[in-house]
């Protein structure tokens, strides 16, 4: 895992140690640390409070070290002449915090509108199927008022039942 470190003499003058003072969390993710020592046999020709970029192994053991001059350049060139602060990141933040949170306003809205329309298209499709279902009644009503004078009228003049084997034997006592 790749670190920026400061390079220090031991205490007893023999040799250095690195200092780790922040640890990559991603390309471009990084965070500072409880400052911690590593030793490193190899540092004889690293200059006492140089800043080096250390990749280490699982076991705290350098695996490369360079320094991080270029390192440091290469952020002041990418972020600080642009005027990218500390202060111009949280404000930014802040301003897509604020962004986001007036978008899900928006949403939920547009949403409740939404909602609100398919409510009121309910309402009117059924006051259009109310009314239409009134205009054809008072369109049927008419009809059916006709064909029941009519049925009832046909019904107060019932026909006498008449038996079919009476009437061929009053037809045959007649013609004898």
């Amino acid at each position: 895992m790749l670190h920026l470190a400061q390079v220090q003499n031991k205490e007893n003058g023999g040799g250095v140690e690195l200092r780790l003072l922040a640890r990559q969390h991603s390309e471009n993710s990084w965070a500072v640390i409880n400052p911690e020592n590593v030793p490193y046999t190899n540092g004889n020709s690293l200059h006492e409070d140089a800043l080096v970029l250390v990749d280490l192994s699982d076991k705290r053991e350098v695996l490369s070290i360079q320094n991080a001059k270029d390192w440091v350049l290469d952020l002041v060139q990418q972020y600080l002449t642009i005027g990218v602060s500390p202060n111009f990141l949280k404000e930014e933040a802040e301003r897509a915090e604020q962004w986001r949170q007036k978008l899900t306003l928006d949403s939920q809205d547009l949403t409740r509108r939404h909602l609100e329309m398919e409510a009121r298209r309910e309402q009117i499709q059924t006051l259009e199927d109310d009314l239409k279902r009134q205009m054809e009644e008072k369109q049927k009503p008419k009809t059916d008022d006709e064909s029941d004078s009519t049925n009832n009228s046909d019904s107060g003049k019932q026909k006498p039942k008449t038996d079919d084997k009476s009437d061929s034997t009053d037809n045959s006592d007649s013609d004898s």
